[in-house]
């Protein structure tokens, strides 16, 4: 345990490439390899401190996990290791067609909410996800092909859009169910 560096990247504690494109079935294995090694219950018996530690480091590596394993967050944190900032809270501009496309989604999406229809609001989330993952892959190819960050960024500020209106769909199907 006391060998664990904490300050290598997330990347460098599942022994990925920093790249966009995970091959996630490589960070599941690693995942679970180091949750058996470091997982909070393997340290009942130790002392007080190596329970900490062991806490920390189980801690750890959950939130690489979890940064990791999601596509906006992954990007976020690639950007953050090259040393951009995403503003996503400060830089709301975008170009005109994204704009009009998401007023078209929340119009949609409030027709079909009125509507009370789960089935077409599960349509505009499998459409959605359409939208989501074209994205994702002008992202992958802007970080990992072009090594473009300001377009990267720009992207990740869109993947916050879409993400944002998919919660919307989820949450007015939730709704719907209840």
């Amino acid at each position: 345990m006391n060998d664990f560096d904490f300050g290598r990247s997330h990347f460098a504690l599942f022994g990925l490439p920093e790249s966009y494109r995970l091959d996630m079935a490589a960070l599941e294995g690693r995942y679970r390899e180091l949750q058996s090694v470091y997982h909070p219950d393997r340290s009942a018996s130790l002392p007080d401190a190596q329970k900490r530690q062991s806490l920390q480091i189980a801690t750890q590596i959950n939130q690489a996990f979890q940064t990791l394993k999601q596509p906006l967050s992954r990007a976020r944190y690639l950007l953050q290791l090259r040393g951009v900032d995403t503003q996503e809270e400060t830089n709301t501009a975008m170009p005109m067609d994204f704009l009009m496309a998401q007023m078209e989604w929340r119009e949609r999406i409030a027709d079909v909410k009125a509507s009370r229809s789960i089935g077409d609001l599960e349509g505009l989330g499998r459409e959605l996800a359409g939208e989501i993952k074209t994205l994702e892959t002008e992202l992958a190819t802007a970080l990992d092909d072009k090594a473009d960050l300001p377009a990267a960024a720009s992207a990740v500020r869109k993947l916050k859009f879409l993400e944002k209106l998919d919660q919307e769909i989820g949450d007015a199907i939730e709704m719907l169910l209840d």
